[in-house]
């Protein structure tokens, strides 16, 4: 498997499952801005959306969306998924949430946009992680193990910390326990960024 990724970003949620997976993977870093990996290609013609992550199977097939990639992953590594007799569908459930509700609220801190629109960002990205204070109550958001979607959470606390929103006193020790993993340790080391 290859992954293409770029620092920090949501891609950094794949590296980690992949890394709690035990899976073997190369990496290729992409310059979002210009479009080019870090060996020169134009990233555009390997993925026409031109965003990460991408994962190449060992077949030449190719898997884009974080969420249905780190889907990807723990169907293949069914200890990354929720248990239960529904636990499929909660982590997609969960997956999906954190995509179109948590990460699509970062977009304007991302992108060029005015001191209230950014102000508003913040406030509703502090909003959306209140929301999820009662689905951390265990060690983690399915219970007491970790799962892709933790991965992909973290990911975006991460993004709340540099941007200064608010961040509810159970997910700052949420963030805490999940920095603290091996696997976490690792990826955030291998893209050169600090917890």
């Amino acid at each position: 498997m290859k992954l293409y990724y770029a620092p920090g970003a949501c891609s950094l949620s794949v590296r980690i499952s992949l890394h709690e997976a035990g899976f073997n993977a190369a990496f290729e870093r992409v310059d979002i801005a210009t479009k080019l990996t870090e060996h020169g290609y134009d990233y555009t013609a390997i993925n026409p959306k031109g965003y990460v992550p991408m994962l190449v199977l060992d077949d030449g097939s190719a898997v884009t969306e974080n969420t249905a990639v780190l889907e990807f992953i723990a169907d293949r590594e069914p200890r990354l998924g929720a248990g239960g007799p529904l636990g499929r569908t909660r982590l997609i459930e969960m997956l999906s949430w954190l995509s179109t509700e948590l990460h699509v609220a970062f977009k304007p801190l991302w992108h060029e946009a005015n001191a209230e629109e950014k102000a508003a960002a913040i406030e509703a990205v502090a909003r959306r992680l209140d929301y999820l204070v009662d689905d951390v109550s265990e060690l983690y958001l399915f219970g007491a193990h970790f799962t892709v979607a933790d991965a992909y959470l973290f990911v975006m606390l991460r993004w709340a910390r540099a941007f200064g929103v608010r961040i509810p006193i159970e997910l700052a020790g949420y963030f805490d326990r999940v920095a603290e993993r091996e696997t976490v340790r690792r990826a955030l080391a291998e893209e050169g960024l600090a917890s």
